[in-house]
């Protein structure tokens, strides 16, 4: 039995059954409150550092301007945006979870009342949408830390309406979906972590008031959650993306913290493998000009994660908080409560290459220091995932300040049958809306997976191989690309292709800078937005050409103003070719040795 199995089957071995004594487990449960997540010994440590840290100082000062703002903001209404009362259950706690803290922090009486005026105003709703069950797993852990931070500041009547609706509207409602194992109770993504989360905190908060179901809750979510946490084996990555790696590892915080803080432990859960080490994973998909490698339906802006203070304390990863303070612009009250001021950032020993087995997602650049740096985010992948697109051998490509190669990322989730029949009709989403090839126009097979086969990570030559020869299987006998960073100033984009019958193979590169092909059009001329340079080369085959192809959609698809896909085309189908493209600074972009795939492989072959 191997570890992560081992691990999950004994964290499932946990689960006592619906029928049994659910206090069992809260036999540790910390007396009082508050008992979640952030303890009265944390808040002093966090005024200690507010006192001597210009940047906790500053954190403090801006969220107090940001709960300043929340007191005369109009409380949330039952109003849903499609299917999903989300957004609601996002702002309550946004501002309960602010407007608590800073009242832990400052003892300010004025945010703390403003905030159970936020908690009575959800307390009352006719329902937390569970037909949508983040939203209402969301909404659970809002008035969960609302109630837990608050109770000795709430009248008996607003903690027996807001304890009421806890239960109602958020326990009852998850205990539903654990007695039958379904849904999300069983699934090995975001919303398992995000639906257990919520529900622990939530139940955690009332557990000495309602024992039976806030145990029986904690029962099932420690037996639940260990589903997805193995999908962080055997390294970290998620295969979700960048976006939901954040909504994940969020919650999964939230988890975390409030059994350790509650219980006195996390089960075991924290040292699932790879968790330690995913928000390495998170470091590596942000470019040096702060852009993700977005894909599976992410977001460019990577946008902050206050779980990396979390983990850099809990895990004893300082480069995880270091990181996370480099890049926040205007915190979130969860940075300063889980303040943690160790490790420096950047850190020029860093690696600037890494694999990441578990998703296949490679990622390289030539500096941590350099803004300017080059950076490669390439994937193979697996078109299961969820929230996949059909982008099996994408990447995206950063460097002089500019992305060059883009993913347009998610389209509008609202839309019909987005995440059902007419998915993959949508550009984004489709295999010809990404930077990878295309084979008789059509999309890559929705079962595909394509494993990363070889990688290196010498600085004269990152580079990373993956076997696609499933994505358009039985057309094909095999299609291996190789990306590579030469030298630190040179992206190469090498195909190989064998088919088992003559097939139309179109290559694709989605870019919103200016581009012009050359005379030839054996050349490109890329210009950025800031003036930057970049002239791509079609280094073979002799007869491809390069064409600039319309990357706009229809509505109520994004249009996807301003980008366009410059394109390798081939003059008729092929039974094989190899495609090897380069980009560089034009002073860097003179002819270079060609090489085949197999030498690649040969240098940076991994073991299965």
């Amino acid at each position: 039995m191997s570890m992560r199995i081992g691990l999950a089957m004994c964290l499932l071995g946990c689960l006592v059954g619906p029928t049994a004594r659910g206090e069992d487990v809260l036999s540790t449960l910390r007396k009082g409150h508050p008992r979640l997540m952030v303890l009265d010994a944390d808040i002093v440590r966090v005024k200690e550092a507010i006192a001597h840290d210009r940047l906790a100082k500053k954190w403090h000062e801006q969220l107090k301007a940001d709960g300043e703002k929340m007191l005369s903001a109009k409380p949330i209404e039952h109003v849903l945006i499609g299917p999903r009362l989300l957004d609601k259950s996002r702002t309550c706690l946004s501002r309960v979870s602010t407007l608590a803290g800073l009242y832990r922090l400052d003892g300010d009486q004025r945010f703390a009342k403003r905030a159970i005026v936020e908690m009575l105003t959800a307390a009352r709703f006719k329902d937390w949408n569970p037909k949508h069950f983040l939203d209402t797993a969301e909404m659970s852990a809002a008035l969960g830390i609302g109630y837990d931070w608050l109770f000795d500041v709430m009248t008996p009547a607003e903690r027996k309406e807001v304890r009421e609706a806890i239960v109602k509207l958020g326990l009852n409602e998850g205990m539903k979906i654990y007695e039958k194992q379904t849904w999300w109770s069983v699934v090995n993504h975001n919303w398992n972590q995000v639906c257990n989360g919520g529900m622990t905190v939530g139940a955690l908060a009332v557990a000495d008031e309602e024992p039976d179901v806030a145990g029986r809750i904690v029962n099932y979510s420690r037996a639940s959650i260990p589903r997805a946490m193995a999908s962080f084996a055997p390294d970290g990555g998620w295969a979700e993306g960048p976006g939901y790696w954040s909504y994940t590892t969020m919650y999964t915080c939230f988890y975390l913290s409030s059994v350790e803080s509650a219980l006195g432990t996390d089960f075991g859960i924290a040292k699932t493998p790879g968790y330690q080490d995913t928000g390495y994973f998170r470091m590596h998909f942000i470019s040096p000009i702060g852009q993700t490698f977005n894909y599976a339906d992410a977001h460019e802006k990577p946008g902050t994660a206050f779980q990396m203070m979390w983990m850099g304390r809990a895990l004893e990863r300082p480069l995880y908080a270091a990181h996370e303070r480099s890049m926040v612009q205007h915190p979130g009250i969860f940075h300063l409560l889980f303040w943690d001021g160790d490790g420096t950032w950047p850190n020029a020993d860093f690696p600037t290459a890494a694999f990441y087995k578990g998703v296949n997602v490679a990622f390289m650049r030539s500096s941590w220091t350099d803004p300017k740096a080059f950076w490669i985010g390439f994937k193979g992948g697996d078109n299961r995932a969820n929230h996949a697109h059909l982008d099996l051998g994408t990447f995206n490509f950063d460097a002089l300040g500019v992305r060059w190669a883009e993913d347009l990322g998610s389209d509008y989730y609202n839309m019909p049958g987005y995440f059902g029949k007419q998915r993959f009709t949508y550009y984004r989403l489709r295999t010809e809306g990404h930077n990878t090839l295309t084979i008789d126009d059509a999309n890559q097979a929705t079962s595909a997976k394509a494993p990363i086969i070889a990688f290196g990570d010498d600085p004269a030559k990152r580079f990373a191989v993956a076997d696609v020869t499933a994505a358009y299987a039985p057309k094909l006998k095999s299609w291996r690309r190789g990306v590579a960073l030469e030298g630190g100033n040179r992206l190469v984009v090498v195909d190989e292709v064998a088919a088992k019958e003559p097939v139309k193979v179109v290559w694709n590169f989605h870019t919103s800078a200016k581009v012009e092909v050359g005379s030839d059009a054996k050349t490109a001329r890329l210009t950025g937005a800031n003036g930057a340079v970049m002239e791509a080369r079609l280094v073979s085959p002799a007869e491809g050409k390069f064409e600039i192809v319309s990357a706009s959609a229809p509505p109520p698809q994004d249009p996807n103003k301003g980008v366009s896909n410059l394109t390798v085309a081939l003059p008729g189908k092929v039974s094989a070719t190899k495609i090897e493209v380069e980009l560089a600074a034009p002073e860097n972009s003179a002819a270079r040795q060609v090489e085949a795939l197999d030498q690649w492989i040969a240098a940076g072959q991994l073991r299965k």
